[in-house]
């Protein structure tokens, strides 16, 4: 039997999972919509940052766009992760809003999801609400509008694989952290508690984690000491590791 192939038309958006972390829970970055069953309950009244791709636009131009549209910045951390590609992703009513928003008359929606990690303030928290968005402990979310639970259960489990492999966590932090506090970023990506000695231990031993000579003030408990993670001994250390991992690979034609 002929499989009969049919191509109408279709449309490529982005999608933004954007972290942020206030010294005490990881966020995520919401916008705030307006949905309804066929009931007419309301429904996943948050989703995830996003667009359709601009004529004009590549992938990375139109992140770049929603960010500045949500946080007001371009240079962030920034990687793309994932394609959804389910041709059921988007349908029925919310595909209707999505044509009537954009002003288009497609049949499917393609999304790259990108994941970018920011330091989180006060004044990127109140950018956000003034646009139509709000940042969320992760922890606390729930139904969100179209596939994006999917997308954002996607971002964690990167991010947690990420922060094994390389310092993803300096992207989230101020230039001045305690150990703590670091503990407490890397127990909400992970989602599991260290030993808060043998935690210290090894992040110490790393050697890019370097203290100053400045503690915390203002504090009810002892005063913790305030440390720098060293990205350029780090890209140093990279770099050497990557070089002498080169000399041990086999050369062509060699030997037993």
């Amino acid at each position: 039997m002929q499989i009969i192939y049919q191509y109408d038309k279709q449309a490529i958006s982005i999608d933004c999972v954007v972290f942020g972390f206030d010294g005490a829970a990881l966020k995520v970055l919401l916008v705030r919509c307006k949905r309804f069953s066929s009931e007419g309950s309301s429904i996943g009244n948050y989703k995830l940052p996003g667009s359709l791709i601009a004529n004009n636009e590549n992938l990375d131009s139109a992140v770049i766009r929603v960010m500045e549209e949500h946080i007001g910045m371009r240079s962030i951390y920034m990687r793309q992760m994932d394609v959804f590609s389910d041709p059921k992703r988007i349908d029925g009513e919310d595909l209707k809003l999505v044509n009537k928003h954009y002003n288009v008359d497609v049949s499917r929606i393609i999304t790259v999801t990108y994941i970018s990690l920011v330091k989180l303030n006060s004044q990127m928290i109140s950018y956000a609400l003034k646009n139509g968005a709000e940042w969320i402990d992760v922890d606390s979310v729930k139904r969100l509008a179209l596939d994006h639970n999917d997308i954002l259960i996607k971002a964690l489990n990167h991010i947690a694989q990420q922060l094994q492999q390389e310092p993803i966590a300096f992207e989230l932090l101020p230039k001045r952290f305690t150990i703590k506090t670091l503990r407490t970023l890397c127990e909400a990506i992970m989602g599991f508690e260290f030993d808060s000695r043998n935690f210290r231990k090894k992040i110490l031993s790393s050697g890019y984690i370097i203290p100053t000579e400045e503690k915390e003030v203002n504090v009810s408990h002892k005063p913790a000491l305030f440390y720098m993670f060293d990205k350029k001994l780090y890209e140093r250390e990279a770099k050497r590791r990557f070089k002498l991992s080169l000399r041990r690979l086999p050369c062509a034609g060699g030997g037993a």
